[in-house]
């Protein structure tokens, strides 16, 4: 029985041998398809990572080297020739809004600022932005209702920068002689758990300023 049953293991081994190797024979190419699939895509994975970085070492670059001019001039032009895509994009600008605005070229600035918020294909997040540092150029030439307008839109919940834009509702109120509204909104702020130091102490410092209590007792 030992010798038997010896020959049917080993009768069974070469027939799932010969299984094997026809299944290989049949199926083999499937397996070579999907070793040359992932090989390719690890390979085309790292060749995208490398563009990616040499991209963004480009842009670094082109950026050092108009931030190093030490003409003003040159400098903003120089940032204005840069033609990244995404979010680089909007860094950009906003360095270029920036060095103008040290320069004192607050019509180009907002022209800026308003190109930002007006451009769909930005995040909201940097449209947003552009409108509070729009707004806050324009003090002097916008009118109380449209600068109210502007910071409603961007108090909504949700928006990040919903508390700095109450803030600015709130010293709208004291532009207006609303004393009562200003001191309720700055509580509010306070109050907020996502309200920062800064943003705290200024809304301190208004309420004391304005003779109220930090609180309502």
């Amino acid at each position: 029985m030992s010798d038997t049953e010896s020959f049917i293991d080993e009768v069974s081994e070469e027939v799932r041998r010969e299984r094997l190797f026809g299944l290989m024979k049949r199926y083999g190419w499937i397996a070579a398809v999907l070793i040359v699939v992932l090989v390719g895509g690890a390979a085309f994975n790292e060749y995208r990572k490398a563009s990616q970085a040499a991209k963004a070492q480009e842009l670094g670059d082109a950026i050092l080297s108009a931030m190093n001019s030490e003409d003003a001039g040159e400098r903003i032009a120089a940032l204005d020739s840069i033609e990244p895509s995404g979010e680089n994009q909007v860094l950009v600008r906003f360095l270029a809004a920036a060095d103008k605005s040290q320069n004192d070229q607050n019509a180009a600035v907002i022209a800026d600022y308003t190109a930002i918020t007006t451009d769909e294909t930005v995040d909201p997040l940097y449209r947003d932005l552009a409108q509070i540092k729009s707004l806050a150029l324009q003090v002097d030439t916008l009118d109380a209702a449209t600068r109210r307008t502007a910071y409603d839109t961007l108090a909504t919940p949700g928006s990040a920068f919903r508390l700095m834009a109450e803030e600015q509702l709130a010293l709208l109120d004291i532009e207006e002689g609303k004393t009562d509204e200003a001191v309720t909104r700055l509580r509010a702020i306070i109050a907020d758990g996502e309200v920062t130091t800064g943003l705290r102490r200024r809304a301190t410092q208004l309420i004391v300023a304005s003779g109220a209590s930090l609180d309502e007792s």
